[in-house]
C-alpha cells in the first residue's frame, strides 16, 4: 500500500490564482519586494550534466538559469508567470566537471504584464575560495492569468 502524507496536508490553495489579492499582498514596497525575489540558487557539476569537453552543457545551464529567473519572478509577482523570451545569453567560460555554481537571479525592470530578470550563473572551485562569473543572461517572463493568457503584474 502506499502511503502518501496528501491526505494530512490542511486543505488550501495549490496555485496562485487560488490565492486572494489579501493573501498575497504583504504590504511591502515594490523596493522591498524587489530585494525579498533575489535569488540564490547553488549546483554542483556533476558528468552526468556534461558535455563531451567534459564541462557544463549548454542547455542544462539555460534550464537551471530559466527556473532561478521564474522563481524569480514568482516571488516578486506571487502570481503564475511563464517564460516569453530568452533575450541574451552570454557564456563567457566553460564550466568544468568538479566546479560549484551559484546562479543569482536579480529583477532588472518591472513592465505591466511583464518583468525582465537577469540571472548570473558564477563558478567557484570546490577546493578554494576562487570564484567568476561564467554566464549571464536576461529572461523576460510574463504574468498569466487562469486561462494563460497576459494579466497585469500587482504588488
Amino acid at each position: 500500500m502506499i502511503r502518501s502524507n496528501l491526505q494530512n496536508r490542511p486543505a488550501g490553495p495549490t496555485f496562485a490564482s487560488e490565492y486572494t489579492p489579501e493573501q498575497r499582498n504583504t504590504g511591502m514596497t515594490r523596493e522591498e519586494r524587489m530585494k525579498n525575489s533575489v535569488t540564490h540558487v547553488c549546483k554542483a557539476i556533476f558528468p552526468n550534466t556534461t558535455n563531451h569537453y567534459d564541462t557544463l552543457f549548454g542547455g542544462q545551464a539555460l534550464g537551471w538559469m530559466d527556473e532561478v529567473a521564474f522563481i524569480t519572478a514568482a516571488r516578486f509577482c506571487r502570481c503564475d508567470v511563464v517564460t516569453v523570451s530568452m533575450d541574451r545569453t552570454d557564456f563567457k567560460k566553460p564550466i568544468p566537471a568538479g566546479k560549484i555554481v551559484e546562479m543569482i537571479g536579480r529583477i532588472v525592470r518591472i513592465g505591466r504584464t511583464s518583468i525582465q530578470i537577469e540571472v548570473d550563473l558564477f563558478m567557484e572551485d570546490m577546493f578554494s575560495d576562487k570564484r567568476e562569473s561564467a554566464i549571464k543572461g536576461t529572461f523576460t517572463m510574463v504574468a498569466v492569468d487562469d486561462n494563460r493568457r497576459p494579466k497585469p503584474i500587482t504588488y
